[in-house]
């Protein structure tokens, strides 16, 4: 260990203590990163939203993953946002960061985002569950996962009980279907009602307005475009001012605490994503997760999804030989999200090592550097990009 890393241990030590004494608990507090690269408003923006935050809030620590900047705050030096990426991970994983904020980050699929927004009706703040990555190929079983991932963020944000309403868009019924199957079966959902006449646990954009449930449930990029216009409906669209981001990224097994904002998001919402981030990582949302999909599987859930949605059609595909398994880091984009799948097939048949991915702007497919060209060639002969 470098002198100056046991100086910066000693230093946090000193600070803990101090803390500590001052507020009469020796409880650790939770640190949260901040990446400082890929805002459209600038690296000073991002700054000025940890400093925001660390003035507000004194239950946790902000640490930043980016460029040296003129800044109090301890920085962990990077100079691409890829770079910051893998730090984060690293730090994430090492348990010396308990989660982080960053933008234009690529989830697995299965994995998505749950945003929290400040609804205009009446000021009650929502969940929208989810707003980027995806949670599954097939948009039914996706708006199913989805509201499970958003009960786990409600529970983590302290709603014991959360109210759980569905957003009148394609599928809609469908999705109401299997969730009250699984509420039969004893993972017990409590449904909200709308605020229109008609009630039902399906929800209009009245109720969106109004924040009617806990969580609304809709599909990725439906909830992505809804906390776009909830997040900057007053600035004029390029500047981010209302809500906490597009938050956590949850899904089964899924590991990292990493909570989303846009590269459009200004400081007051950077600011309010890390407050998200730390209150998950304080409640510890992934083993709430965790618990949650215990619970779930005792619920058969996996068997009425596979029962009740439409099976992907690569299921009846031949068995190939995979290739040999790869770091992937380089992302092809442009590839429908229709295709994804048996684009990543096609791949893995020509003997590329490739795996499926969602980025903040749509999916992508992930290859090894090496590979890239290869894929790119493979993929633009069959016609899934241009």
């Amino acid at each position: 260990m470098s002198k100056e890393s046991v100086k910066k241990l000693i230093g946090e030590v000193f600070n803990e203590v101090a803390d500590a004494i001052k507020n009469g608990s020796f409880e650790k507090k939770v640190k949260i990163g901040l990446t400082t690269f890929e805002s459209e408003h600038g690296v000073k923006e991002l700054i000025k939203a940890a400093e925001m935050a660390e003035k507000k809030y004194k239950d946790f620590e902000i640490v930043l993953i980016g460029p040296k900047a003129d800044t109090k705050l301890y920085t962990y030096e990077a100079n691409t946002y890829k770079e910051a990426h893998s730090i984060m991970e690293e730090l994430i994983d090492r348990g010396e960061i308990d989660g982080c904020v960053t933008q234009h980050y690529n989830f697995p699929i299965g994995v998505s985002t749950v945003g929290r927004i400040i609804t205009p009706g009446k000021g009650k703040e929502m969940l929208i569950a989810t707003t980027t990555g995806t949670s599954s190929t097939n948009r039914v079983e996706g708006m199913v996962k989805n509201a499970i991932y958003g009960i786990i963020t409600a529970k983590a944000c302290g709603i014991e009980n959360p109210s759980l309403g569905i957003l009148n868009i394609d599928g809609a019924r469908q999705v109401e279907r299997i969730l009250k199957d699984i509420d039969s079966r004893g993972y017990k959902i409590n449904f909200a009602k709308s605020i229109r006449s008609d009630g039902g646990c399906i929800m209009r954009g009245n109720d969106l307005l109004a924040g009617t449930p806990d969580v609304m449930v809709t599909d990725t990029l439906t909830g992505n475009l809804l906390i776009k216009i909830f997040s900057s409906y007053t600035t004029g669209g390029d500047y981010e001012s209302f809500g906490y981001g597009y938050g956590p990224g949850i899904g089964a097994g899924y590991k990292r605490l990493i909570c989303i904002t846009s590269r459009a998001s200004g400081a007051p919402v950077v600011c309010e994503a890390l407050r998200f981030c730390a209150t998950c990582a304080q409640s510890n949302i992934l083993n709430i997760a965790e618990e949650e999909f215990k619970k779930l599987n005792n619920a058969c859930f996996n068997e009425i999804i596979k029962n009740k949605t439409l099976q992907n059609a690569n299921n009846n595909y031949k068995e190939i030989k995979l290739p040999a398994k790869k770091v992937v880091t380089h992302a092809i984009s442009g590839i429908d999200i229709l295709d994804l799948e048996s684009a990543v097939r096609e791949l893995l048949e020509s003997g590329v090592y490739s795996e499926s991915g969602m980025g903040c702007t749509g999916p992508v497919l992930l290859v090894a550097d090496e590979d890239a060209e290869a894929a790119k060639n493979i993929l633009m002969k069959k016609g899934y990009i241009i």
